[in-house]
């Protein structure tokens, strides 16, 4: 493992100079990995498993738009795509990644499939960290981990296909075979991680409850909102609006703080506009800071784990669901969205 010093803090990483590919294929060679749902993230980790020469096999529930899809991407029904129960019962490597409602829903099925010395893996703490609302007990014959990317399934793929990763954390929750450690970071390995750095179950999904209903999508699309309305309420057109809210954001100086960090931004900014962004940067951080200590302090409650398994456990979850992003995609600033979209260069006719 590499020692790296992020921010003055020093932390072991695991990244491919360490644990190359031909590694995680030797530790991987007698496995078979059942990657058990085809939603988000199964489709970029089985893939990019299957094309790092890992024996990776689909179980989805036949019927389904997600089967129809493991088809579309070449999993053979019989051979390398089975429903939930035989691919588990097929793999020595248990990828559970179902939704959080549907892993609580499974796992009475799940559990009976896991064999002595089988690995359950997880991209997420939740089912783990919240057993109480879940039900999700581990056996103890079985070694237990994750390996979390941050990032969405797609980007998983992406970037894979790119020849670049996306970051992971990784964890051992139990270690039965005394091999966990080894599997877990050969699989994330497998699955394409640009570096893997660890964690614990509770600590991964702590943080990603948070980010994901902060920053990375709930105050981003609140923070956008607000200020799309406010400057369409001063007459701004909507183009207008939404370029000084959305599109320079995404296609401009986003890219400059993933290049180099927000100093690069900041200094590849005019002086008018660094000099407010410095001033109004304190009172922005001060004022959802309290919003923040909120969100948190639900996240380990358990409250927001409650309220998703509630939410995702409907009947009609999917049709709430479409009524809910309907709202996103029908409201005028996402409307304009699309029409400024469709006017980047690399989407004009030729």
């Amino acid at each position: 493992m590499a020692r790296i010093n992020f921010g003055g803090v020093e932390e072991e990483v695991v990244t491919r100079d360490e644990f190359s590919l031909e590694k995680a294929r030797e530790v991987l060679k007698n496995e078979v990995v059942a990657v058990v749902g085809y939603g988000v993230q199964g489709p970029a980790q089985a893939m990019n498993m299957r094309d790092n020469g890992i024996n990776v096999i689909v179980g989805q529930r036949e019927g389904t738009p997600n089967w129809d899809k493991a088809v579309a991407d070449g999993w053979v029904p019989g051979k390398t795509l089975f429903n939930v129960e035989e691919a588990a019962e097929k793999g020595t490597v248990i990828q559970y990644l179902l939704s959080d409602a549907g892993q609580r829903s499974l796992w009475p099925k799940i559990v009976e499939c896991l064999n002595e010395g089988d690995m359950l893996y997880f991209s997420h703490g939740f089912s783990v960290t919240y057993k109480d609302d879940t039900g999700v007990i581990p056996p103890p014959h079985v070694d237990v981990a994750l390996v979390a990317p941050k990032g969405s399934g797609t980007s998983v793929r992406r970037n894979f296909l790119a020849g670049s990763g996306i970051n992971a954390s990784y964890a051992v929750h139990q270690d039965h075979t005394g091999r966990a450690a080894e599997r877990t970071i050969a699989l994330g390995i497998a699955i394409g991680a640009g570096y893997l750095f660890k964690t614990d179950f509770r600590n991964e999904v702590y943080s990603d409850l948070t980010g994901e209903r902060g920053i990375l999508i709930g105050a981003l699309s609140g923070v956008m909102e607000a200020q799309y309305n406010v400057l369409r309420k001063h007459g701004h057109s909507p183009s207008e609006a939404f370029n000084e809210t959305v599109e320079e954001l995404t296609q401009s100086l986003i890219r400059l703080v993933g290049e180099n960090g927000m100093d690069f931004m900041y200094a590849n900014c005019s002086t008018t506009a660094q000099r407010g962004a410095l001033d109004w940067h304190p009172r922005f951080r001060d004022a959802v800071a309290p919003v923040f200590d909120a969100l948190y302090e639900s996240v380990v409650s358990g409250n927001e784990a409650r309220i998703t398994l509630e939410a995702n456990s409907r009947p009609d979850y999917r049709e709430q669901l479409e009524k809910e992003l309907a709202a996103f995609r029908d409201s005028e600033m996402w409307r304009a969205g699309a029409a400024v979209r469709s006017l980047r260069p690399e989407n004009w006719q030729k």
